[in-house]
């Protein structure tokens, strides 16, 4: 699929159909590799050429805006897609896919009545894209926390034993409580384990001899366990830590290692679901930005075209993919497309900086021109 395309206006002088089999023509004769599409535009209410100017600022922020929010709804998608191990989709409007939306461009009469003013337009579409953008932060934001929370608990089951939880490593046949007597965890550095064995039934008074078990290790430390008296257990934590050996704290309880459990499998379901459904939310929300950032382009293309040609509207508008190395070409023959004063005007007072207009590539050419990336 294509991704860069261009959408410009060429001024008509007697019918749209003469200029448009024109281009057809120079560019099948000297860019014949660049796609050419007309870009239909209905009539729209024009207003005054002041209300044009005094919206041609919003057009352009709004514009940036509904564009931003397209490609981060976009960026969305491919990392639900990637996370999921889904094969990517083709976007799309209503099930057409968004290059052949832009190329096969059709007003929506019914959502933006051409009756209706321009601001009034822009209004409702730039509203659209807000509501948008402020659901894709709230379910984004739902996501997150649950995922937080997820990695969170896999940290503490994947982590060092230094910190991490303790309780799927140590089994019921490991642990004595009773009356008296306590089992206690002690994280060893690797290197210090044969220290270990020899001095922990030393460290304190009414140590079990002999009790101390290694239950597991991993790249930094071990794990063992230890039992003793409950009224030295204190005593025993202090001169352990100061040869440099951690008693952690822990209290076994069957109850709560079945409750962390369940609590991690209803988050990792929560974040498949979450996921599921914030993807699909992302297609449809996608199809709907996007075609409301086609119809705002359609505006931008519409009153650029009457602030640079006049009243009545007459242009022709139309877009064209043209490859890096045909660029060049291209401009220059939709450059003849536009009278010599009217060309040299426009050159002229981009070198002095005084064009008025939309703004961005729009005001490079005697002739209004948009980018539009689609990734």
């Amino acid at each position: 699929m294509t991704s860069r395309y261009w959408v410009v206006s060429l001024p008509v002088e007697n019918s749209a159909s003469s200029v448009w089999n024109r281009l057809q023509e120079q560019i099948s004769k000297h860019s014949f590799d660049t796609p050419l599409y007309r870009f239909n535009i209905p009539s729209l209410r024009v207003g005054t050429l002041d209300s044009l100017l005094a919206l041609s600022d919003d057009l352009v922020k709004s514009n940036n805006f509904i564009e931003g929010v397209s490609h981060k709804t976009r960026r969305q998608i491919e990392e639900f897609e990637r996370l999921s191990g889904v094969e990517s989709n083709a976007l799309t409007v209503d099930g057409v896919p968004v290059d052949s939306y832009l190329t096969r461009f059709v007003w929506d009469e019914a959502k933006y009545p051409t009756m209706s003013p321009l601001k009034e337009i822009v209004d409702s579409i730039h509203s659209q894209v807000v509501k948008i953008e402020d659901d894709l932060k709230v379910r984004v934001a739902e996501y997150n926390n649950v995922r937080s929370q997820l990695n969170a608990i896999n940290r503490k089951q994947s982590g060092s034993l230094a910190v991490r939880d303790l309780s799927d490593l140590v089994k019921t046949e490991d642990i004595i409580i009773s009356e008296h007597l306590i089992t206690l965890p002690a994280i060893v550095p690797k290197y210090s384990q044969k220290d270990w064995l020899a001095s922990y039934e030393t460290l304190t008074n009414y140590v079990v001899p002999r009790s101390s078990k290694k239950l597991y290790e991993d790249n930094e430390y071990a794990l063992y366990t230890v039992t003793l008296f409950k009224r030295v257990a204190d005593n025993f934590r202090t001169n352990a830590r100061e040869k440099g050996f951690q008693i952690r704290d822990f209290e076994y309880s069957p109850e709560a290692q079945e409750s962390r459990k369940q609590e991690l499998e209803r988050l990792v379901r929560d974040q498949e679901n979450l996921r599921s459904s914030l993807l699909q939310w992302c297609y449809t929300s996608y199809g709907e930005v996007f075609s409301s950032w086609m119809h705002f382009c359609a505006i931008r293309v519409f009153a650029e075209s009457i602030l640079r040609y006049g009243l009545p509207p007459s242009f022709l508008a139309c877009v064209l993919s043209p490859t890096t190395k045909s660029e060049k070409k291209v401009r220059s023959i939709l450059e003849g497309f536009c009278d010599n004063s009217n060309s040299t005007h426009w050159k002229s007072e981009d070198e002095m900086g005084g064009i008025f207009g939309l703004g961005g590539d729009a005001d490079t050419y005697p002739y209004p021109s948009f980018t539009i990336n689609l990734v």
